[in-house]
């Protein structure tokens, strides 16, 4: 079998390519090659920074990360986008040269059971099925945010979670979408996927909002989400803040409006849903979506596997410059 060439989190600030011996697929496994994975870099530069938590398993349901400890070195990503050149006796030949997605790490090829794999529908092209698992949340949010007809929705962040969010909530009959992000590159691409204004945090006078999104991963724009809904209003909380500490101002307006915080992850579905949805017909959903929207126009930056510590450098230091960044392999 072929050797594979995987990234690794070695320290904060470092990665490195390791090559890495691929064993023959088992007879419910199947051998994929990587086209495509793009970097989550909400999640991703948590671990490139070390401001991960060190007490919770890395991810306790995408398969191949339950059994990673959160330390480094660290193998990590969990948007892969390849064909399947061989399966095992188990599997349908019938999947030979299948496109498929599958949350696996940035590795140049890997081993899958065929329930770990996601068939790509042909009218949809790598570079819009690489988004599969944003899209996925960004759907939970809006499942949990529960917009409703004639609302006033602002949405703090719009990295391609918060973007995504927004062409999502931009298909509801609001009273108005508002979105804040620091970067003019993202508040004009904001703008193009539906948002109604767009603004610089601290820029927004209106404090009256009926729903806020918290989506930035920056801990203070909380506090100004919690500032803008009234009375009764709704805070959604789908940043992971990894270590960052999380002070919030709780004595003020968010005491006598009775706001709710609610937070939001992917990994499950509300209780309030779980009785009718579950994630197939999530992901029935997500492909729908990634109709409609066409994520792949926000890849911003495509580079070989083999110069990762340039991109994870790039986004670090010039986050301003880049929407989705996404491996390419040979």
């Amino acid at each position: 079998m072929k050797n594979r060439q995987a990234l690794y989190f070695e320290a904060p600030n470092q990665v490195s390519i390791h090559e890495e011996q691929m064993p023959a697929p088992a007879e419910d496994q199947a051998f994929v090659r990587t086209h495509l994975s793009a970097i989550s870099a909400g999640t991703e530069m948590l671990f490139y920074r070390g401001q991960f938590p060190k007490d919770l398993a890395v991810d306790e349901n995408i398969a191949f990360l339950q059994e990673q400890n959160a330390e480094y070195p660290l193998k990590y990503g969990y948007a892969a986008v390849g064909v399947i050149e061989k399966v095992g006796e188990n599997i349908p030949e019938i999947l030979l040269g299948r496109r498929v997605f599958s949350f696996q790490a940035h590795q140049s090829h890997f081993l899958a059971k065929e329930s770990e794999l996601f068939l790509i529908p042909d009218d949809i092209s790598n570079e819009e099925a690489v988004f599969m698992p944003n899209m996925e949340t960004a759907l939970n949010l809006v499942m949990d945010a529960r917009p409703l007809i004639g609302e006033r929705v602002i949405v703090f962040g719009q990295g391609i979670i918060g973007l995504l969010t927004t062409a999502l909530l931009s298909q509801f009959p609001l009273k108005n979408l508002v979105v804040v992000d620091p970067y003019p590159f993202r508040r004009k691409t904001a703008l193009s996927l539906g948002a109604d204004e767009a603004f610089a945090p601290g820029a927004v006078e209106d404090g009256n909002f009926d729903l806020a999104l918290e989506l930035s991963g920056v801990p203070e724009a909380l506090n100004q989400a919690i500032d803008k809904v009234g009375f009764g209003g709704r805070v959604i909380v789908g940043s992971w803040y990894g270590q960052k500490p999380v002070t919030l101002d709780l004595g003020g307006r968010f005491h006598r409006n009775r706001i709710q915080l609610i937070s939001s992850q992917v990994s499950t579905i509300a209780p309030n849903l779980s009785g009718r949805w579950d994630k197939s017909r999530r992901f029935e959903l997500v492909w729908e979506m990634l109709r409609q929207v066409r994520p792949g126009k926000l890849i911003s930056l495509r580079i070989p596997l083999g110069e990762a510590e340039q991109a994870y450098l790039m986004l670090d230091t010039n986050p301003q410059d880049l929407l989705q960044v996404v491996f390419e392999y040979p």
